[in-house]
């Protein structure tokens, strides 16, 4: 089973030093902006962010900020079946739906943002459970899901945890009901939990140790594909930077997220 954890940010592109390609003059008049190398788009990115997805190999996608609205969408182009949960900033959802389609880089996460849950055939999602870890500064939820594959079923849980750190506190949360929810079965904690196994070594070894919850992806990452009760057959790595970036009419690259996608490829014992 090939996994796939990618923060999204919320479907926007993030040209590497780009804060000065993010100007007023974009968000405002919508004109992209371009150095040498890079451009930087202030559109919806629904397709080229479907065209990846539905292009690349994988069983099982755990998406963090997500539009909420892309969930369908997504699925349909990937040819998955998709469950989500609503995080934060959601509230009127058209209002801030219609101002992200207008000009992504001026609402950015306010628009809203959710956890998506993507699985596709003979994978399939059965039972769905949601838990909110915290509610301020902003809402933070887990998706949990029990998904039924050919080899037997497995938990999966999908996180993105708080920033200025509060991540530890949630994910400690995150994994206590998750294991409990998921029993004897085999688990999946993945998504961005926002903490470091160099800079907070003790939380990997108590995920570790109490719920058997590993390996990390890298000392410095943030974005992790956990498991226990499942064989590791290719541990958790971050995708190169080429691998999510696109050319423009122009030439120029255009590249997605501010995060690396993470895949593993697990197998049930």
């Amino acid at each position: 089973m090939r996994l796939l954890s990618w923060n999204v940010f919320h479907g926007r592109d993030s040209p590497p030093g780009g804060r000065g390609l993010y100007t007023w003059r974009s968000r405002i008049l919508k004109i992209t902006e371009r150095d040498e190398e890079y451009a930087q788009v202030n559109r919806p990115l629904l397709d080229e962010f479907a065209a990846w997805l539905a292009g690349h190999e994988w069983d099982v996608a755990l998406l963090q900020e997500a539009p909420p609205r892309w969930l369908r969408p997504l699925a349909a182009r990937a040819g998955a079946g998709g469950a989500s949960a609503l995080t934060s900033r959601n509230v009127p959802a058209l209002p801030r739906a219609l101002v992200a389609d207008w000009s992504p880089d001026l609402i950015k996460s306010h628009e809203g943002g959710s956890n998506q849950l993507l699985v596709r055939p003979p994978v399939r999602i059965g039972e769905v459970r949601r838990l909110t870890l915290t509610r301020k500064p902003e809402r933070r939820r887990m998706l949990w899901a029990r998904l039924d594959t050919p080899e037997g079923p497995v938990a999966v849980a999908n996180i993105h945890a708080s920033t200025r750190g509060a991540g530890a506190a949630d994910v400690a949360l995150a994994a206590e009901r998750a294991a409990a929810w998921a029993g004897s079965l085999p688990l999946v904690l993945g998504g961005d939990l926002n903490i470091r196994p160099d800079e907070e070594p003790e939380v990997f070894d108590a995920l570790r140790e109490r719920f058997g919850l590993a390996p990390p992806t890298a000392p410095d990452a943030i974005d992790h594909l956990l498991a226990r009760g499942l064989e590791v057959v290719e541990p958790p790595r971050r995708l190169a930077v080429a691998e999510r970036e696109l050319r423009e009419p122009g030439g120029r690259r255009i590249r997605l997220s501010d995060h690396a996608p993470v895949v593993a490829t697990l197998r049930v014992r």
